[in-house]
């Protein structure tokens, strides 16, 4: 469930197109990564490459950070903290519409369609946020 300072920021969460995700890794140092999403307005939606560090990291540490970046002037900075979790049953990137409306146009930008993006980005990860802070 969203807190009320994330349902006073709905609609950059639905809109942006980048979020940094932090992760740690196994000597404990913080991975920072930006990537694509999709916010339900309860838990984020994110798809990784299967070789990417985040994988184990989340598996090993589930606890992460999210981050929006500020409204240009340093302001409407959003963090999140939450718990992440490789979701297996989740469906491919190219079978979540809201994910296929929001990046169809990068996702052909970088020369792919829905379907092999999908099969190259193959990993579902879900966090739920419990934390988060803004500064407005």
């Amino acid at each position: 469930m969203p807190t009320a300072d994330l349902a006073d920021h709905e609609d950059r969460l639905r809109e942006a197109p980048v979020i940094w995700l932090t992760t740690v890794n196994s000597s404990g140092q913080p991975q920072s990564s930006p990537v694509w999403f999709v916010w339900d307005g309860s838990s984020f939606l994110i798809y990784s490459r299967r070789d990417s560090p985040k994988v184990p990291n989340i598996r090993r540490n589930p606890r992460v950070s999210l981050n929006l970046d500020s409204d240009g002037e340093g302001g409407a900075i959003v963090t999140i903290e939450g718990e992440a979790k490789i979701d297996e049953g989740a469906p491919p990137a190219n079978e979540v519409p809201a994910y296929v409306e929001k990046y169809i146009d990068r996702i052909r930008r970088l020369g792919a369609e829905p379907e092999p993006f999908g099969k190259m980005y193959s990993i579902p990860i879900k966090v739920t946020p419990s934390r988060s802070r803004v500064w407005s």
